[in-house]
């Protein structure tokens, strides 16, 4: 289902940032004119879910204007955008109600877009007397508030295709499956993402803490739009900065970001450090990507064996990459333990020119078959195709070729 309506009756120079930020997080804008229409437009239109509304150009004509918002049976959450004055002169006028917020000014697009993914929220919820809860009705839950899953891509081995996995499936959810993406390249060491995009002066994670910006919208507040649709946050842009990213902070910023998400994929550094346990213990699944050699099948069967400390097996599915070499994926569940949610064959030299043009596999080639693999495993992440039928709970977990495990130390 789409995300509701936004009306916005705001002056020419606000309207086209104001209506350029809404539409890039998904909200259809209508743009409204004198009252008469607006007035038909409300009529015509029963998908709209707030308005913004100027409440200092004209005084009166925002007042006829939050008048229909309210009369006839529809009360429309509104956000009134004006100056401190205007805010008391309205104020006098008792016009307003619960269902009214106010945004003064100066203010920035970015800014007045999460106010109104708030108030979307706030409007769908209803408070019980345990606390507020989202109420049930006809529209989508995740359609007013959209409250991401978080994905981790995670191997203790490098070379797997961490990063071609991250980035292929992000975009992939983005651009043929609707979703709303941000990437995150938390490898702050050999991470690469933005280069291979061909984004430039990305602004990370670890340069907004330097400057004592608090983040208030998550990592969204430091991503950089990519010509895909996709958001991408990078938290360092060099190993000297990886002292810098307190890993608690950052699990709570990851927590701040599923706000006006579908989903949050996570590229990881191979390794067992505070930051990315701290990620593991914030991720609804983990992607483990492993090619069928015995080094990487070895890091993945001790990752599975350090997960069930952690706590967090049950989270776990792994990716056969280069699944066109020889070796069964019933092999590979046998030997790792872990189900397989999907399989990428080998796409050689069509990655490196992707990467090349700053773009994704799955944008450069679409007919190429590695892009039909993405896009199943999207769809198996999404739970709209059933998983890949896994027999390695019920036969054991066995050697790669049959024999029994010796248990793999860490």
């Amino acid at each position: 289902m789409a995300r509701p309506a936004v009306v916005c009756a705001l002056p020419p120079d606000e309207l086209k940032l104001v209506a350029s930020g809404l539409r890039e997080a998904g909200f259809e804008v209508l743009e409204a004119g004198p009252a008469d229409g607006f007035d038909a437009l409300l009529r015509e239109r029963r998908d709209i879910g707030l308005a913004v509304i100027d409440g200092e150009t004209d005084f009166n004509a925002s007042l006829e204007l939050y008048s229909n918002l309210h009369d006839d049976g529809r009360d429309v959450p509104t956000l009134m955008v004006l100056s401190q004055r205007a805010f008391e002169r309205l104020n006098a006028s008792q016009q307003a109600d619960d269902t009214t917020e106010y945004f003064t000014r100066p203010y920035s697009a970015e800014s007045l877009r999460w106010r109104v993914e708030a108030m979307l929220i706030r409007a769908q919820t209803f408070d019980d007397g345990s606390g507020p809860i989202l109420a049930a009705g006809e529209l989508d839950p995740r359609a007013l508030a959209r409250r991401a899953m978080i994905v981790a891509v995670f191997n203790p081995k490098g070379g797997v295709g961490k990063t071609t996995l991250a980035t292929n499936l992000a975009a992939t959810l983005q651009m043929k499956r609707h979703q709303r993406v941000l990437l995150i390249d938390a490898d702050t060491v050999t991470g690469h993402i933005a280069t291979s995009l061909g984004l430039e002066q990305v602004e990370t994670v670890a340069d907004a803490w330097e400057q004592d910006h608090t983040l208030a919208q998550g990592l969204a507040g430091v991503a950089t739009s990519h010509a895909n649709g996709l958001r991408v946050a990078v938290l360092a842009a060099r190993p000297m900065q990886t002292e810098s990213i307190d890993p608690q902070r950052l699990a709570d910023h990851l927590s701040g970001s599923k706000l006006g998400f579908d989903a949050l994929i996570i590229d990881l550094h191979p390794d067992y450090g505070p930051l990315n346990l701290a990620i593991f213990e914030r991720c609804d699944r983990i992607l483990v990507p492993v090619t069928p050699d015995i080094p990487a099948i070895r890091a993945a069967v001790q990752f599975f064996e350090i997960a069930g400390d952690l706590g967090i097996r049950d989270r776990i599915s792994m990716v056969v990459n280069r699944a066109n070499s020889g070796v069964s994926v019933d092999d590979m569940e046998r030997t790792t333990g872990m189900p397989a949610l999907g399989t990428i064959r080998s796409g050689g030299f069509l990655f490196v020119r992707a990467a090349n043009e700053g773009t994704t596999v799955v944008e450069r080639f679409p007919r190429e078959k590695v892009t039909e693999d993405f896009e199943r495993l999207a769809d198996r992440l999404l739970q709209r195709e059933a998983p890949m039928a896994s027999r390695a709970a019920e036969r054991g977990l066995f050697g790669f070729l049959g024999r029994q495990r010796e248990p793999i130390r860490a």
